[in-house]
């Protein structure tokens, strides 16, 4: 008998818990692909724009934008997670653990670690640990994701409900760890986009980003391309054309990187991501839509055995077509993402 050479990903039944599955292909992060990045999303925090800036204040060069890293390692499970997923629901307990430079080469592995039916019995939620490791076999990142699979055969018995134990909030023994020590005297604010740092910061100030973001239909496809993420609901508009939105659906990381780019106006010190406590992506976007985004401060803590840098906790909101100058909630109508992470500072 021949077998098929084809993938067609997986479906909710053939997920186990404890499965461990090692995810194609490897992947060499390049200058030009944090170029592609930049020219994506707009993003001008000094450490990813300026090698010597970067130098000077401490690395060995600029460091690869700490979500364009995330989405890379993503992007290598969508074939096997999530290539019949029906929506990604939401991450936890994201943790950057190494800087990753240009040169570097990355790969992710995933366990299965819940699985629960739906009511509906055509689908389930599939949750799994992802880790991406570097060429030298060090953990660059690790997080949890959740994502909404189709079954093949709704007459498959529903599997055990196993819903994982997951933390609030990332334990703070983790954060800066994937940035070198800082010189804070050779941070120049003057050139850095502003002179405020993690002191001037207080625990439920608001922040309003203020620019928005328009999406047009070639660059969310780009990137999604850029990250080798090969859902189907993202490119072909010729199935999804006759889905239930009948046109094709932004990736959510997408969403994540646009809010980012735009909380610099505001938050222009705050160099990395350390750490995605949870997020949730509460309703789609599509080409066309204008993304505007606005953070809250909802805690700040130093790092033990760091004196040159220190931590900020956001609740980044994101909506479409909906400045954020009132602060719109994740239950306004036009919310659409919800982020729960820290950021660091130089102090």
């Amino acid at each position: 008998m021949i077998k098929t050479k084809t993938n067609t990903g997986n479906f909710f039944e053939d997920f186990t818990i404890g499965q461990t599955i090692v995810h194609a292909t490897p992947r060499t992060i390049s200058s030009g692909d944090q170029a592609l990045y930049t020219a994506l999303y707009g993003s001008r925090f000094a450490v990813q724009s300026s090698t010597n800036f970067a130098r000077r204040v401490g690395y060995p060069q600029s460091p690869v934008d700490d979500m364009l890293v995330f989405h890379i390692v993503f992007g290598k499970t969508v074939a096997d997670i999530s290539l019949n997923a029906v929506a990604n629901l939401g991450y936890a307990d994201c943790r950057f653990l190494q800087p990753v430079y240009p040169g570097d080469t990355l790969k992710t592995v995933s366990q299965v670690i819940g699985l629960k039916q739906n009511s509906n019995g055509k689908n389930g939620v599939v949750y799994v640990r992802s880790t991406g490791t570097n060429q030298k076999g060090d953990i660059v990142l690790e997080y949890v994701r959740w994502v909404m699979v189709r079954k093949r055969n709704i007459d498959v018995p529903a599997p055990e409900t196993v819903i994982p134990d997951l933390p609030d909030s990332v334990d703070t023994k983790f954060l800066g760890s994937a940035c070198p020590t800082v010189d804070q005297i050779d941070f120049d604010t003057s050139v850095s986009g502003s002179a405020f740092v993690w002191g001037d910061y207080e625990v439920g100030e608001k922040i309003d980003h203020v620019d928005g973001m328009t999406v047009e239909e070639a660059e969310h496809m780009m990137a999604t391309r850029l990250y080798q993420n090969t859902a189907k609901v993202h490119f072909n508009q010729h199935t999804e054309g006759q889905g239930r939105f009948g046109r094709r659906l932004i990736y959510g990381g997408h969403v994540i990187s646009l809010a980012r780019a735009l909380s610099f106006n505001g938050l222009s010190n705050a160099c990395h991501i350390t750490a995605i406590n949870g997020g949730r992506h509460i309703a789609p976007l599509f080409a066309g839509d204008t993304v505007y985004a606005w953070s809250q401060i909802t805690d700040k803590t130093e790092i033990d055995g760091r004196s040159d840098i220190a931590a900020l906790k956001l609740t980044t909101i994101a909506t479409k077509d909906q400045p954020c100058n009132q602060f719109p909630d994740k239950n306004h109508e036009n919310a659409i993402l919800e982020l729960d992470y820290w950021v660091i500072l130089p102090k």
